[in-house]
């Protein structure tokens, strides 16, 4: 029942987020044209629930094959960093296309934030537990760790230390909401996270 209160809360929320930042994409979209040569739209291979992988979407921040050179994005000056992209980043909005995967039902509003496959294998018979609910666009660990690339960019070896540091402890945060995934625990990260955001 819990569930099906939080798709519903999950429908609404993205249908009426689309439709009102609708001219804003409009905007988004211009800028990243303008900006550079390349699609609008980033899509990645991710894994969600139960382990099944599904197409997740964001704006475009780099530029062409960016990805080939390293999953890992360290610091505001990655040279693969477009102008709009860098914008577009510090203001989160490049995650908002994810508002498609929520109505899609690959993704909730709040929920633990898909991996790559590369990383997922990496977990722990405990860590797992994370694809046991839905990945959600926002949560705890992505509103602490908003700014990771931030904390990689002086590392020697920046994902060794994503992997052995940032990743372990953004798990933990989100075993949080996965212990008891309610309707007020998800509202209190949605609040969170515009108050980050702000």
């Amino acid at each position: 029942m819990m569930r099906l209160c939080i798709r519903i809360i999950d429908l609404i929320f993205s249908l009426i987020g689309l439709i009102l930042l609708s001219p804003f994409f409009i905007i988004i979209i211009v800028y990243i044209k303008i900006d550079s040569r390349g699609p609008i739209f980033y899509q990645q291979i991710r894994v969600g629930k139960d382990g099944i992988q599904f197409r997740l979407w964001k704006f475009r921040t780099m530029l062409l094959d960016s990805d080939k050179k390293g999953l890992l994005t360290v610091g505001k000056h990655d040279p693969r960093i477009t102008h709009a992209g860098l914008w577009l980043r510090k203001n989160k909005l490049d995650e908002l296309p994810q508002l498609f995967n929520v109505l899609k039902n690959d993704m909730s509003i709040v929920g633990p934030r898909p991996e790559v496959q590369k990383y997922v294998d990496l977990y722990s018979d405990e860590q797992k537990k994370v694809l046991s609910i839905k990945p959600g666009i926002t949560d705890y660990a992505s509103i602490k760790y908003a700014y990771e690339n931030e904390l990689l960019k002086n590392s020697n070896d920046p994902e060794k230390k994503y992997i052995e540091e940032i990743l372990p402890l953004k798990i933990e945060l989100n075993m949080k909401y996965i212990k008891n995934p309610n309707i007020s625990q998800y509202l209190y990260i949605i609040f969170l996270t515009f108050k980050r955001i702000l």
